[in-house]
C-alpha cells in the first residue's frame, strides 16, 4: 500500500467554521455524532483565547478514488447539504463542530454536562476575569443557562442575568457568537459605558479586544490536507491512528460511506429498520430456540458477513486472471482481509449477498448438529465465517448428506483441536476456501486438515470455558450420544436447553479437595462432562461410589436405576465404571484421558494416519 500523500497548511479558523457553515468543509458519513461535553469546549475556547495549540485537523480532499458521502457539520444549515464538499472532516470533528456551535451558529448550543445530562448552554468570555493574569482562563470562560440567567438557592435567586444586550454590557461579559466580528457589539457597549467618566470602562473593552479577541479572529490551525489520490486503506489507517480517544474505525462502517455514494443503505442492510427486518436480526434469530435471546450465529459481526462476500469475489477475480494466463505473483489473492473489504465493489456486494447469507444460514444448522447450541458454547467465533463460505459454495443442501458432511466435520474439529482460529485468521480463512471446496471434491487434503496436531497431555492443561479445544470436547461428547447419569437422555437441542445442560465435574471438586487433589489436577476437562441441572444436585460433594448408588436407589423425582444401565451412561462419557464406583481417581483420570484423546483423534481424522 503506498502511503498518503498530503500538504500541512495553517488555515484561518474563521476560514474552516465558515467553509462549515457554506458547506464546502463536510464530514464522511462514517463519522460519529458530535459529543463533547461543555467543560471541554470550555477548556477549548480559553486555548485558542490564549493563542495556545488545540492540534492539527485532518482534511481529504474529494474527486479522488475515495469517496465518501458527505454529511455536513452538526448544526449547520439545510442549504449547506447541497453545496459539494471540496474536503471532508477526518479528524478534529469535535474541536470544529464546538467552535462553529459556539461562534458561527448563533444559537444556544445543545452540549451535555460531566454528568452525561443534557443541557442547552450559551458561552461567554468574563472581560474582566479573561485580562486578570492571576485568574486561570477557563475561569473566565462562562457556560450560561438557555435563558442567559445564573442562578442559586434551586432557582429562587438570580446571581447573574444577561439575557439582554444591555445586561451584557453592564456584566462585562462578552458572547462567544460575536468574537469574528465584534464591531456592532463594540458600538453597543460604548454607548452603554458613554461620557468621560466610564472612559476606563471603554479602555477595558480595547485591551481585551487586542489581548484575547484578535486571538481568535488571527488563530491559525494546521490542517494535514490528504490529497486525492489516497487509497481507501490509507484513509482507514490514517483514521484509525488519529481517533484514538473513540471507538475504532471498522471496515464496515467505511464501506457504508463508500456504497452511500452510490444511493445503496448498507446499514440499513444490516441493522434494518422499523419496515425491515435486517441481517443482523435475522441471524439472531436463525436457529434461536424458545427462551433464548439469540441463535448460535447471533454473534456474526458484519464484517464477517462482508468478508464472506470479499471471499467470493476475489476468488472471482483470481480464476478470471487465471483465465487470461497469469501465474505466481500476477494472480490477485483471495482474501477478506480489511484492504479486500474497502476494495470491495456494491455491484459484487450486490452479486454475492444471497449466496452468502444462506451460507451462515447452513452454517447456524451445522453447528446445531454438532450439539453447539449456545454461543456461549462455540469454540471459536473467527471460524464460522470460512465455514459459512464454503457452505454457501456447496450447492443447495449436498453438506447434509454422507461423504461431504464427514469431510467437512473433520475439517472443522480440526480448526478446533489444532486450536488454528485463535488470532491472525485472515489469511487461514482465505486458505480454507480455496482448498476445502477442493478436497470435497476428490482434491488434496487441506492444511488445516494435515498440519493440525492435538497431543493428549493438552487435555490436562484445558481448565477455562474460554479455550476452544474445552468446548469442543463437551460437544464431541454430547455428539457421540453421551447420556444424561440421572435421566438417560442425550443431550439434543430440547434436552439441552429444557434440562439447564452444562459442564460439571465427575468427581466433585468437594471431595477432592478433601483428598488433597490439587484444582489444576480436578478442574482440566478430563474431570468434567455435560450433566443437567438436576443430576449435577444428585451427585452433590460425595464420593462417586456414594452419588451412583443414590442414583440407583432413586427417589420421588427419579426413578430408580439398575446399575448395568447406569454404567452403560457412564460409558457414553468416554468413563470407565469399575474406575468410578472404586473412587479410583488416578486410574479414572489416566484411562479417561486416553479415552477423549482417542475420541479427538477420530473427529479431526488422526486415528487412520496413526493406523496407516
Amino acid at each position: 500500500m503506498a502511503g498518503p500523500t498530503f500538504q500541512t497548511n495553517p488555515i484561518d479558523l474563521s476560514t474552516l467554521l465558515n467553509e462549515c457553515h457554506t458547506g464546502k468543509l463536510q464530514l464522511p458519513d462514517f463519522q460519529r455524532s458530535w459529543v463533547w461535553d461543555e467543560d471541554r469546549i470550555k477548556s477549548l475556547i480559553a486555548s485558542i483565547s490564549r493563542s495556545f495549540p488545540i492540534g492539527a485537523l485532518m482534511t481529504l480532499y474529494t474527486g479522488g478514488q475515495v469517496e465518501f458521502k458527505p454529511r455536513i457539520i452538526e448544526g449547520a444549515p439545510e442549504k449547506a447539504k447541497y453545496e459539494s464538499p471540496l474536503s471532508l472532516l477526518l479528524d478534529g470533528q469535535q474541536r470544529i463542530t464546538s467552535m462553529y456551535q459556539v461562534t458561527i451558529r448563533k444559537q444556544v448550543v445543545e452540549t451535555i454536562t460531566a454528568k452525561n445530562k443534557n443541557v442547552k448552554r450559551w458561552f461567554y468570555i468574563d472581560i474582566k476575569k479573561a485580562l486578570d493574569s492571576n485568574i486561570d482562563r477557563e475561569e473566565a470562560i462562562l457556560s450560561i443557562p438557555e435563558d442567559k440567567k445564573l442562578t442559586t438557592n434551586f432557582g429562587r435567586e438570580i446571581e447573574l442575568d444577561i439575557s439582554s444586550a444591555e445586561k451584557e454590557y453592564g456584566n462585562f461579559v462578552f458572547p462567544m457568537t460575536e468574537v469574528f466580528d465584534w464591531d456592532e457589539w463594540q458600538d453597543g457597549f460604548d454607548s452603554y459605558w458613554s461620557g468621560d467618566i466610564n472612559k476606563s470602562n471603554r479602555e477595558l473593552f480595547r485591551q481585551f479586544k487586542k489581548e484575547i479577541l484578535e486571538n481568535f479572529k488571527s488563530y491559525r490551525v494546521p490542517v494535514i490536507a490528504l490529497d486525492r489520490e489516497t487509497s481507501k486503506e490509507a484513509v482507514c489507517v490514517v483514521f484509525e491512528k488519529v481517533n484514538t480517544k473513540g471507538k475504532a474505525l471498522d471496515a464496515f462502517e467505511l464501506v457504508t460511506a463508500i456504497y452511500a455514494a452510490d444511493g445503496h443503505e448498507l446499514r440499513k442492510d444490516w441493522y434494518g429498520d422499523q419496515t425491515y427486518s435486517g441481517r443482523q436480526k435475522r441471524f439472531a434469530n436463525t436457529y434461536r430456540l424458545s427462551g433464548r435471546k439469540q441463535g448460535i450465529i447471533g454473534n456474526v459481526s458484519n464484517t464477517d458477513f462482508l468478508q464472506v462476500i470479499s471471499l467470493f469475489y476475489t476468488r472471482e477475480k483470481r480464476r478470471q486472471a487465471e483465465q487470461a494466463g497469469k501465474q505466481g505473483k500476477e494472480l490477485p489473492a483471495v482474501s477478506g482481509n480489511r484492504q479486500a473489504l474497502l476494495n470491495l465493489p456494491l455491484s459484487a456486494y450486490k452479486k454475492y449477498e444471497k449466496q452468502a447469507e444462506e451460507g451462515f444460514q447452513k452454517a447456524a444448522k451445522f453447528l446445531h448438529l454438532l450439539n453447539i447450541y449456545e454461543i456461549y458454547d462455540l469454540p471459536y467465533q473467527s471460524q464460522v465465517v470460512p465455514l459459512a463460505a464454503i457452505l454457501a459454495d456447496i450447492k443447495q443442501d449436498d453438506w447434509e448428506h454422507g461423504t461431504i458432511r464427514r469431510k467437512l466435520e473433520q475439517w472443522y474439529w480440526s480448526g478446533v483441536f489444532g486450536e488454528l482460529y485463535g488470532s491472525a485468521v485472515d489469511s487461514l480463512n482465505a486458505r480454507d476456501f480455496i482448498q476445502v471446496p477442493d478436497w470435497l471434491k476428490g482434491g488434496e487434503v487441506p492444511l488445516t486438515i494435515s498440519e493440525a496436531q492435538f497431543r493428549p497431555d493438552r487435555l490436562k492443561t484445558m481448565k477455562s470455558r474460554l479455550s476452544a479445544a474445552y468446548k469442543g470436547v463437551n460437544a464431541l461428547l454430547m455428539k457421540q450420544g453421551a447420556q444424561d447419569f440421572r435421566s438417560g437422555q442425550k443431550f439434543d437441542d430440547t434436552v439441552f436447553f429444557g434440562d439447564a445442560v452444562d459442564i460439571h465435574h465427575i468427581f466433585p471438586r468437594i471431595w477432592c479437595n478433601k483428598q488433597g487433589i490439587k484444582s489444576e489436577i480436578y478442574d482440566s476437562i478430563i474431570n468434567k462432562t455435560p450433566l443437567s441441572y438436576k443430576t449435577n444436585r444428585k451427585i452433590g460433594g460425595v464420593a462417586p461410589s456414594q452419588y451412583l448408588l443414590t442414583l440407583e436407589n432413586g427417589n420421588a423425582d427419579s426413578p430408580q436405576i439398575s446399575p448395568s444401565i447406569l454404567d452403560g451412561y457412564l460409558e457414553s462419557h468416554c468413563i470407565d465404571p469399575k474406575l468410578l464406583r472404586a473412587d479410583d481417581f488416578n486410574g479414572f483420570m489416566e484411562d479417561r484421558q486416553k479415552k477423549l484423546f482417542s475420541l479427538i483423534e477420530e473427529a479431526m481424522g488422526k486415528h487412520k494416519e496413526r493406523e496407516d
